[in-house]
């Protein structure tokens, strides 16, 4: 729909039974993100606040809490967009089919931005202290953005068809910052607004810097697709919203967005740094206080009918997973366009996105040999490791699609067991070292800093996988509580991790006592605190394991060996997944604060 405001979304979602009103007065400290949390377990609708505690300004919540609803708010747009998405990866397509595809160019033509001065009059001022003050975790260090579209511009090419505009949260409140002049501008790596800062940085320069909130629905979601080269957020949110994204420059050379209900503005200066954070993050563990870029505040302005929008991140699914499902809808096949030889790729939400990556790739390197390996598919594994932000990602499971044309990576116990009963343990693990992973990732040696490892499948089953434990098998102390997840994949509880000299001791123990045992229906053991609750279901798997671990120095091997500089294992291969001391705490709300919560949407209805 072509919303012109924040406002007109809640008003259709309201009329058409999306969205209902939670008229009494809420405390942004943690009750608000209690609310969110159940009324998104539920599946439920979207969440519009009248009355929040300490501020002026209304809130609204889970707008795109399922996939249903986000595809409702963009009912008249969703296949013109994906078609310009799918255009601008594969141009071709347009000299193939030019009857076929005029409303595309049509679509991109009349979604540019557009310019003018006289929207300039519906704003108003107000301070960082009059916003909601949303607090969703209770170690968090403040109240946060959640919802940001952060707007930079290149210092070396100026102007909106060059600027970036992304999703990284901002700090308000609490630390060092000095309240109502100074906030928190956190980004992770591999994001668009660290080129800017860092062109910026090389003339010396302050880097100017516009956070939007609120606005058509069709602007924070442009924040955060993956667009193809050439194609910019902004062009893509008047596609998506049809309806251009305007904007002015205000008196200061800041970028305003006309649409934003809230705008701040103000300036970074180089290598000027407070400590941000602690907060509650997506991958379930609070992201703990580092020195991240300080935003001096110019302005804060704001519309006259201005609602504040936010959500809550935490362990998935969240309503970012919701996000993830439109942004595959929209663009899920335009990867595989820009690399020769994939078919899908599924950064698995279930574990916090960047830690596991699924693929499915085509393999014909020899076609000419009886026996099949791995060969283009690593070539492949490697173009995806490079590829943007899906380079943060730790562990990366690659199988061959001519093994099973069916295979399908959002079905993740039978990609699992299809990747590791074709596996040759002592080939087909591939590590990168010391290399970066997520900002957010605190299972390797420092931040940013980890390493990754491919496996990759492609051939004959080797092994047939079970979920019976062979009749010798025992495990020594201070291992106990086998239990099976799927077939093949073996859970057993350890002690509780000291050091990783500790932990070496522990696997050769464990390794010394069950490499003469019959292992061939076991192809992975996971190593962990709690085996009852990583063994209860699928998504508890792949959570532990693949957020707790970092694969250079968290996986061992049954018969483990060094051969030629390559490391292999003659039996299961083992991933430690414990909770390392530096890890940061995992997010648990407060009881008393879900009792509120739930009397709340109890005395709204829900």
């Amino acid at each position: 729909m072509g919303y012109q405001s924040l406002a007109d979304c809640v008003a259709d979602l309201e009329k058409h039974g999306h969205l209902i009103r939670i008229k009494e007065e809420v405390n942004p400290y943690l009750e608000m993100a209690a609310i969110h949390l159940k009324v998104y377990e539920q599946q439920g609708p979207a969440l519009y606040f009248e009355k929040v505690k300490g501020s002026r300004f209304p809130a609204v919540s889970n707008l795109f809490g399922t996939l249903e609803r986000s595809k409702f708010m963009f009912r008249d747009s969703l296949p013109k967009v994906e078609q310009l998405v799918n255009l601008r990866s594969d141009p071709v397509k347009a000299l193939k089919n030019p009857l076929k595809l005029p409303s595309v160019g049509l679509s991109a033509l009349t979604a540019l931005p557009m310019k003018q001065q006289l929207f300039k009059n519906a704003f108003s001022k107000t301070s960082i202290s009059e916003l909601p003050q949303i607090v969703n975790w209770p170690m968090d260090g403040g109240p946060f953005i959640t919802m940001p579209q952060v707007y930079t511009e290149d210092a070396d090419k100026p102007g909106i068809l060059n600027a970036n505009l992304g999703m990284y949260r901002i700090q308000l409140a609490g630390n060092d910052y000095e309240l109502n002049k100074e906030i928190g501008l956190h980004y992770q790596i591999h994001r668009g607004i660290g080129v800017h800062q860092s062109k910026a940085n090389a003339k010396g320069q302050p880097l100017k810097v516009s956070i939007f909130v609120g606005g058509p629905p069709s602007h924070p979601l442009a924040a955060v697709m993956p667009l193809p080269e050439g194609l910019s957020e902004m062009t893509f949110a008047g596609a998506l919203g049809n309806r251009r994204f305007r904007y002015f420059y205000d008196d200061e050379g800041f970028c305003i967005s006309a649409d934003a209900d809230f705008v701040i503005t103000g300036t970074v200066y180089p290598q000027d740094n407070k400590p941000e954070g602690p907060f509650g993050d997506h991958l379930g563990y609070y992201s703990l206080t580092h020195p991240f870029p300080l935003m001096k505040v110019h302005n804060v302005y704001h519309r006259k009918d201005a609602i504040w929008s936010f959500t809550v991140v935490g362990r998935p699914p969240q309503e970012d997973t919701s996000f993830g499902a439109l942004i595959h809808e929209i663009a899920g096949s335009a990867l595989p366009k820009e690399i020769h030889g994939l078919k899908e790729v599924n950064a698995v939400d279930a574990a916090g996105v960047h830690p596991l990556l699924f693929a499915i790739g085509s393999e014909r390197y020899t076609p000419y040999l009886k026996e099949r390996r791995p060969q283009e598919i690593l070539t492949i594994a490697n173009h995806i490791l490079g590829k943007n932000q899906l380079s943060l990602a730790k562990y990366l499971f690659i199988a061959a699609r001519e093994d099973d044309e069916n295979l399908d990576t959002h079905d993740l116990s039978s990609f699992i067991q299809h990747v590791l009963a074709r596996m040759d343990f002592s080939r087909d693990l591939h590590f990168h070292t010391q290399t970066t992973i997520d900002t957010l990732d605190y299972s390797g040696e420092g931040l940013n800093s980890g390493s990754k490892v491919v496996f990759a499948a492609a051939g004959d089953a080797k092994r047939k996988l079970s979920s019976q434990l062979p009749a010798d098998f025992d495990l020594p102390e201070p291992f106990h509580t086998p239990a099976f997840v799927i077939p093949g994949v073996l859970v057993v509880t350890a002690p509780v991790y000291l050091s990783k000299s500790a932990a070496d001791d522990e696997h050769e123990l464990l390794n010394q006592h069950l490499k003469k045992r019959d292992l061939s229906g076991i192809a992975l053991i996971v190593v962990c605190d709690d085996a009852t609750f990583t063994a209860s279901n699928i998504n508890n798997l792949v959570w532990v394991t693949f957020t707790r671990s970092n694969p250079a120095t968290d996986i061992y091997g049954i018969g483990a060996f060094i051969k030629d500089k390559h490391w292999g294992c003659t039996g299961p291969v083992v991933i430690d997944a414990r909770k390392k001391p530096h890890h940061a705490p995992e997010l648990i709300m407060d009881e008393a604060v879900q009792l509120k919560a739930a009397q709340i949407l109890k005395n709204a209805g829900l």
